[in-house]
């Protein structure tokens, strides 16, 4: 979970730097913006596929809750 946990932070801090570096470029501004807001999207979507105790869920993509 920890290893998972620094892989993902790295994907979601390598999208914002890629955002910034996007700003600084001289061509294709937005196309390397929109790959940055991409990278950090997957990051989050995978955090929130994580399993995890706080929705005490089996899957937190399908299955029933045990409230």
């Amino acid at each position: 979970m920890i290893i998972s946990f620094i892989f993902f932070l790295i994907l979601f801090l390598g999208g914002i730097w890629i955002m910034a570096f996007a700003q600084s470029a001289e061509d294709f501004q937005a196309i390397i913006f929109v790959a940055g807001l991409l990278v950090t999207m997957l990051s989050l979507a995978f955090v929130m596929r994580e399993r995890g105790t706080a929705t005490r869920r089996t899957d937190n993509w399908s299955g029933p809750s045990t409230d």
